[in-house]
């Protein structure tokens, strides 16, 4: 009897998952971005089944080969194989998008909570903060620290996701501002509730849809950050296959070797829409003013 109600109880439950699941890819922009995502992800997690070649292996007897039936999509300099560097080189991309984007979420969130929920000098102090980090260009400001890092795609993480924060934070804070004037925060504090409990009970569960669109929307700013301090060369380094590094020794070859900048700006240019449109679908998800 126990089994039985358990399972009566995950129905509903199970129904309005799929429920919410099937209006949400109803979106086309939504069902776009998931689906360039997934087949990201897919390739990222998969990548040694996929690639057809070591993207590390050096093959001085196919030098800078165009794309044919034994190398879809051509070969580098060093006789490396396009489409096997192209498709390691999405991992770089997923954990720089993710990793930096979740430390760049969980900075802005705390101290956004904290001014929203506070006010007064302690909110004052803390969109002070925001406002000097706005005034340095972040790609500056991330270059500015790398040139006193090593390069490499762990520190690459932690700078962006370190100067990212500022608009989730803001976001956070208008959000916090709104919510805590409402019926069911002034319950919970009348009823005894501290405000660790109001905080994270109450308003952060309300406030969990615009943090889940800007952290979406965010991953595609990561990666292009990524790609861009990879193309200058103080990103992830050689030999690692990163996007950004393909695309400077495709500069190097542009007027011999097309390829080499072709495709791995395609595979930037359509993973940063992938994304972009996956976070445009989520707004207008969760944007009560479209439903109905």
């Amino acid at each position: 009897m126990e089994a039985y109600s358990a399972v009566q109880m995950d129905g509903p439950e199970r129904s309005r998952f799929f429920s919410t699941f099937f209006r949400l890819c109803g979106n086309p922009l939504t069902l776009s971005g998931l689906i360039i995502v997934g087949i990201l992800v897919f390739t990222a997690i998969f990548a040694p089944v996929l690639a057809p070649y070591d993207p590390q292996k050096i093959d001085t007897y196919h030098v800078l080969e165009p794309p044919c039936s034994a190398h879809l999509l051509g070969t580098d300099g060093l006789g490396r194989d396009c489409l096997s560097r192209l498709i390691y080189g999405s991992r770089i991309s997923l954990l720089v998008g993710f990793v930096a984007v979740g430390i760049a979420t969980f900075v802005g969130t705390v101290l956004g909570a904290i001014a929203g929920y506070y006010g007064k000098w302690v909110d004052s102090l803390i969109m002070r903060f925001v406002d000097i980090m706005l005034c340095f260009p972040t790609i500056f400001l991330i270059m500015a620290v790398i040139a006193f890092l090593e390069p490499s795609i762990w520190n690459i993480m932690i700078v962006i996701g370190l100067t990212g924060w500022m608009g989730v934070a803001r976001l956070v804070r208008a959000e916090f501002l709104s919510l805590k004037k409402r019926d069911f925060v002034l319950a919970a504090r009348i009823s005894g509730a501290s405000d660790l409990q109001i905080v994270f009970s109450e308003i952060l569960p309300n406030a969990i849809a615009p943090i889940l669109v800007s952290a979406t929307l965010g991953v595609g700013g990561a990666i292009l950050t990524e790609s861009a301090l990879s193309f200058l060369g103080i990103g992830v380094q050689p030999p690692t296959p990163s996007w950004g590094n393909m695309l400077t020794e495709g500069k190097d070859n542009l007027e011999i070797a097309w390829w080499l900048s072709v495709f791995p700006g395609l595979a930037i240019l359509i993973t940063v829409l992938g994304y972009n449109l996956l976070g445009e679908g989520l707004r207008d998800f969760f944007d009560p003013r479209k439903k109905g």
